[in-house]
């Protein structure tokens, strides 16, 4: 008991006796700032030191052998690298100031100094993904301001052959939907009835042998098919007519009035049909090249909100605007239960397919800060590598890449911040340090020594 008595104090003065050796001092705030000896801030606080247990990194490991090329033998080291990706190598080991080893660059791994390299760990906790360059066929949509406008090929107009007394008007306001076959307005005509006279003569007096003949003259004045029947059965003409509607649609314009004359020639009224119906799009200048023919169309209208009408490009105006610089594209739309009205104001997004295929990346690989364009290449084993590229089409998910990459290349698509920083940081630290050496090289720093077995300085 008396031994173990005696020794229990001397391992407990044993274990304080080990000293800590400090490695540097940092900021007390935690900003990046460090000091080889202990340094204050500007408001007079301590900087905190950091000692070798609390930095784990910085231990000395073993050496690793060098990793096996390819074919079993052994690679190549060509030289040591900043681990602080510094613009400074050594032909042999070495420690940089803060004692960390110097890097092994290994023959194929050399890169041109833009090179990132982001440890394994942190690539796959941050969730960096790539994906291959490739041909592409961009469709990119084209939104234009659009309005509502009748099919022109539907347009009707109701004319008489003969001069008409207009004796009842049936339709008689603008815009009202009428029906093919509708009765429109009465008339009594004096050159038709005398038509159906000589039919009934000619007919009697030929026993039909001239019937086609009479019947002809009847059609030649457009008069309906239904007179025409009752004429063959009764043998009596009519003399008061209902003139149907010659198609359904909508009247556009009406001239004829109750009782009025109507000359022969004149327009009695326009009827227009509402299925399918047009859509005038506006299209900027700068992009009616990309728009074809057939192009797939979706159409909003205000007056449907959220509710999405599909139609096609089916002709595209030779002549722009002089004042708004716009072409005009029309869009042809169905409207069967004729909810669409005319001049109605819509929203037309054009999917312009671009049919020559294009070398594209995802709109998420692109860093763009207006003036430049950069990707970052994946080269593997957490190498990266900022390439700066000329951008052209841009769709809705791909951009296209006109000089900068090839096809195969890997592109990081996501956590692209990640190593943007990482690059932006091996830059800056680039610069501040050939900067510094310069500014420096006249006055050397009188609290650097020579650190044994190294040969550097060290503050």
């Amino acid at each position: 008991m008396a031994g173990s008595d005696s020794t229990a104090p001397a391992m407990a003065d044993a274990a304080p006796s080990r000293e800590r050796p400090v490695l540097y001092w940092r900021h007390p705030d935690g900003t990046p700032e460090y000091a080889a000896a202990p340094k204050k801030t500007a408001d007079g606080r301590d900087f905190v030191a950091v000692h070798d247990d609390e930095e784990p990194n910085f231990t000395e490991a073993a050496p690793k052998a060098p990793p096996a090329a390819a074919d079993g033998a052994e690679r190549k080291i060509l030289y040591y690298r900043n681990p602080m990706g510094l613009p400074d190598t050594s032909p042999v080991p070495k420690k940089d100031w803060m004692g960390m080893d110097y890097i092994p660059v290994y023959e194929g791994e050399e890169d041109s100094g833009a090179t990132v390299k982001v440890s394994l760990a942190k690539v796959q906790t941050s969730g960096v993904r790539s994906a291959p360059v490739e041909l592409r066929r961009l469709t990119r949509p084209l939104r234009a301001p659009a309005v509502a406008k009748p099919d022109e090929r539907t347009f009707y107009s109701v004319v008489l052959r003969a001069d008409s007394f207009i004796e009842a008007l049936y339709v008689n306001e603008t815009g009202r939907h009428v029906k093919k076959g509708e009765p429109l307005f009465r008339i009594y005509s004096p050159e038709m009835v005398r038509v159906q006279v000589d039919y009934r003569s000619s007919v009697l007096s030929s026993g039909r042998r001239d019937e086609k003949g009479a019947i002809q003259r009847l059609e030649n004045l457009q008069i309906p098919a239904k007179v025409i029947e009752a004429l063959r059965k009764s043998g009596d003409p009519v003399m008061s007519i209902d003139w149907p509607s010659p198609v359904s649609g909508v009247v556009m314009a009406k001239k004829a009035v109750d009782g009025m004359m109507m000359k022969a020639g004149d327009e009695a009224m326009r009827i227009a049909a509402l299925d399918p119906i047009w859509v005038i799009a506006d299209v900027a200048e700068q992009d009616m090249g990309q728009v074809r023919e057939g192009d797939h169309a979706r159409v909003t209208f205000r007056a449907f909100p959220g509710e999405v009408f599909e139609g096609r490009v089916t002709f595209i105006l030779h002549e722009l605007d002089m004042t708004t610089r716009t072409g005009k594209m029309r869009i042809e739309v169905a409207n069967p239960d004729h909810r669409i009205r005319h001049e109605m104001f819509a929203e037309a997004e054009i999917m312009t397919g671009d049919m020559p295929e294009r070398l594209a990346v995802p709109r998420s690989a692109l860093i763009d800060s207006g003036n430049r364009q950069v990707v970052i290449l994946d080269l593997g084993e957490g190498r990266f590598e900022p390439r700066p590229v000329k951008v052209g089409l841009r769709a809705d998910e791909y951009v296209e890449i006109r000089e900068g990459v090839a096809t195969g290349d890997r592109v990081v698509v996501s956590a692209t911040f990640l190593i943007d920083a990482e690059s932006n940081l091996k830059a800056a630290l680039s610069g501040f340090t050939a900067d510094g050496a310069k500014a420096d090289a006249p006055a050397p720093d009188p609290m650097t020594h020579d650190h044994a077995g190294h040969g550097e300085k060290k503050p």
